[in-house]
């Protein structure tokens, strides 16, 4: 499942894969201290992103009811400013990720819509899954792309939580030994010695083999340290760094070869940063609703 990562002009538009493996060496961003500036959107606008978890990946037409749920009105009209730009579905974990980017002070509406959609056509009675849940919607994370805080975000978001930008990566290790797969994982944390910073991360059995499932999370750092690894951002003067997927990749394999095991995958789940931002700009200004589907994803 290859995909490409490249920076959206107003004449290109990127034919990405949902789940794409990260093969990738080009990701959008910088390292090395070499910043993108995400403060303000080309379209004017104040842009945030919901990464919406819901406990259903098995019913291909439930999860794409909930997720056009959140682009239309009570009355039945369409939202103008609001786009679906992805949605990642997991058949083990029986767990979707939708990504719904709208300005902020739309975002929300948006968002509620789905998850009132999925409370009513998901039954958690009978919902089977490997993937740790909490109900029919799991995580409801707003972050901000362009033009607006965290805070801000934050109080728009109300109950809902806002943080910086956190991405999902996840690394397949070719072995079905989940203590190995558990301790690999460990390592990797943030909270651990000589872990990596904003990653928190999981092992669970997955397509036969074990699966390192990471978040990494953005975190401010007002001062970013060359060959890091790391990636930087900006957002209305706030500096932002993220440990890049190739170097999570990378720490991750050498774990895996300490114990005689190779890795034979790796899937980002969504976006970068400042792929999102481009995204939802160009969705937006284009007028596509369910992006999506442009994207030729693949339904796994």
């Amino acid at each position: 499942m290859a995909g490409l990562n490249v920076l959206l002009t107003p004449k290109t538009f990127p034919p990405f894969s949902e789940g794409s493996e990260v093969k990738k060496k080009n990701f959008i961003g910088t390292r090395n201290n070499q910043e993108i500036t995400m403060s303000s959107s080309r379209l004017g606008l104040r842009l945030a992103a919901c990464l919406l978890n819901i406990s259903e990946a098995r019913r291909k037409n439930v999860v794409e009811k909930i997720a056009k749920a959140a682009l239309f009105e009570e009355n039945g009209k369409e939202h103008s400013e609001a786009t679906v730009l992805n949605i990642f579905s997991d058949y083990d974990y029986n767990r979707s990720v939708i990504t719904i980017a709208a300005p902020v002070e739309k975002l929300v509406n948006s968002v509620l819509a789905a998850c009132v959609e999925a409370f009513q056509v998901i039954d958690m009675e009978v919902q089977e899954g490997i993937h740790p849940c909490l109900g029919a919607v799991d995580l409801i994370p707003i972050y901000p792309l362009s033009g607006v805080g965290v805070k801000e975000c934050g109080m728009v978001a109300r109950s809902i939580g806002a943080s910086p930008y956190v991405m999902n990566c996840n690394v397949t290790i070719d072995s079905q030994d989940l203590t190995t797969g558990k301790k690999i994982a460990s390592s990797i944390r943030g909270s651990s010695v000589d872990g990596l910073k904003g990653v928190q991360a999981m092992a669970f059995p997955h397509n036969g083999k074990i699966e390192i499932a990471c978040n990494v999370e953005s975190f401010e750092d007002q001062n970013p340290i060359e060959n890091t690894g790391h990636m930087t951002y900006c957002i209305l003067g706030h500096h932002y760094s993220y440990i890049s997927p190739q170097s999570l990749e990378a720490q991750i394999k050498k774990l895996a070869h300490d114990q005689g095991i190779r890795t034979i995958g790796t899937a980002l789940v969504g976006f970068t940063p400042q792929e999102c931002k481009d995204c939802a700009e160009y969705a937006l200004r284009e007028k596509i609703g369910e992006f999506w589907r442009k994207r030729e994803g693949i339904f796994m």
